[in-house]
């Protein structure tokens, strides 16, 4: 088996203090995607900068002490990539990719954006550069008989059921139309399939981010932005998808969850 999780972990900094060492210590993965590390490399104590059992692969953002993406895995990684060929993105910590045997798997920090503002326009802007570049990746796989996962936090609230108040939210960032109509071609034109909701058809949830105001966690009154989307022919190898939700508030070490998939590795 092959198993992957992905978790927004909100900086990796404050995450160590409040369990994700720990959790990294417990976890059965063979590979951890994370999103809004938020440091440098340099700046994370030695039991997450390199923890033992793993090669760590680290894409910082220019912008000090924002986004930043890793990947770690227990194999040691064939090929690194930092971004995806953007002038604007590729030092923004956005987006980092490595091989594997018969795999690619990346690490993305999708912008959250924000209605009327600047920061929406650079999720569109974002968004425009990365759909082909998810075609080329497929593509370019497909031709080297590998498969491909793309994991992390995108950002986007695909369907009614992957956010508990969505009528409330039509009209803001991360269920806005038009984002949820280019997840839509991510997973029909590109043909990536999102494993999760493979495995878990027609339900809510299950939810991978709360707000911390309120009482949305204990209510699970959730979104559901954090992403295992793969290639057709693995994520028919999919055998289990879940988000590891937190069993109380105060066991929570990020507002997001770990989502976390496991496939059967391919004969031969």
């Amino acid at each position: 088996m092959l198993t992957v999780t992905t978790v927004n972990v909100n900086g990796l900094r404050a995450a160590a203090k409040k369990g994700f060492v720990e959790w990294l210590a417990r976890t059965e993965a063979d590979v951890v995607l994370l999103q809004e590390v938020r440091a440098e490399p340099g700046q994370l104590p030695a039991e997450v900068r390199d923890p033992a059992g793993w090669h760590a692969v680290y894409a910082p953002a220019a912008a000090k002490g924002r986004a930043g993406v890793a990947v770690y895995t227990r194999r040691e990684p064939e090929r690194v990539r930092v971004g995806f060929g953007s002038s604007e993105f590729d030092a923004s910590g956005r987006y980092v990719e490595v091989d594997l045997p018969g795999l690619t798997v990346a690490s993305l920090y999708l912008p959250s954006g924000e209605v009327g503002t600047e920061r929406q326009d650079e999720k569109e802007r974002f968004m425009a550069a990365f759909l082909p570049y998810l075609a080329e990746l497929r593509e370019r796989a497909a031709a080297d008989g590998r498969e491909v996962l793309v994991c992390g936090d995108w950002n986007i609230a695909h369907q009614e059921a992957d956010l508990k108040n969505w009528k409330a939210n039509t009209k803001k960032a991360g269920f806005l139309p038009e984002e949820r109509a280019w997840l839509t071609r991510v997973f029909e034109e590109e043909r990536y399939v999102d494993v999760v909701r493979r495995l878990h058809p027609g339900v809510a949830g299950p939810y991978s981010w709360w707000s911390y105001r309120g009482k949305a966690f204990d209510n699970d009154s959730g979104w559901r932005i954090d992403y295992i989307v793969a290639t057709a022919g693995l994520a028919e190898r999919c055998v289990k998808a879940h988000v590891e939700r937190a069993a109380s508030y105060d066991l929570r070490w990020s507002d997001h969850a770990p989502v976390t998939a496991v496939f059967e590795r391919r004969a031969g």
